[in-house]
């Protein structure tokens, strides 16, 4: 198996996975914050939706730069932020595709203005700070909707709620 099919099926799962979660969601909670520091619903469920969009918009250059490149998405609405996790899915499949087992090593950075957070091939961005950050921000997500009694569903297997029927 190829690098691009790996990272293509993942692309689909966890694209689905994000899909189940905040398809649970209703407009209503998207201004609930478990706690003053953290975010709300809706800023959580754009992070979310904007980290799968990094894909193709964070990787396609050689830096990623937060201070101009990144503009965080805060959707008004569950079926808004489904819609850019649904239209930029087929972006991200195309531009891993297109992709070399070269490409995959070449050096990528991302930064804020002149700070460097850090440099890696960008098979390790993909890995390390897209996957891996919005996996964890997902978690995050399952705990809101616990708290918030909305069913969470299974994404790696059955959930609680799923084992309840």
């Amino acid at each position: 198996m190829s690098i691009n099919e790996g990272f293509l099926i993942e692309i689909e799962r966890e694209t689905a996975n994000t899909r189940r979660l905040i398809s649970r969601i209703e407009d209503k909670d998207l201004d609930w914050t478990p706690h003053e520091k953290s975010m709300t619903v809706g800023r959580l469920v754009g992070h979310i939706v904007e980290l799968h969009n990094w894909v193709n918009k964070a990787l396609r250059s050689m830096h990623f730069d937060l201070a101009t490149d990144y503009l965080p998405f805060h959707p008004f609405s569950i079926a808004e932020a489904l819609e850019a996790l649904d239209g930029n899915y087929e972006l991200n499949t195309e531009f891993v595709d297109s992709m070399t087992d070269e490409d995959w090593q070449k050096e990528w950075t991302i930064q804020f203005g002149d700070y460097v957070i850090g440099n890696m091939p960008k098979i390790a961005a993909l890995r390390f700070v897209i996957y891996n950050h919005l996996i964890h921000h997902r978690g995050q997500l399952s705990v809101y909707l616990r708290l918030l009694d909305i069913p969470v569903p299974g994404l790696y297997g059955p959930s609680a709620d799923d084992r309840q029927g």
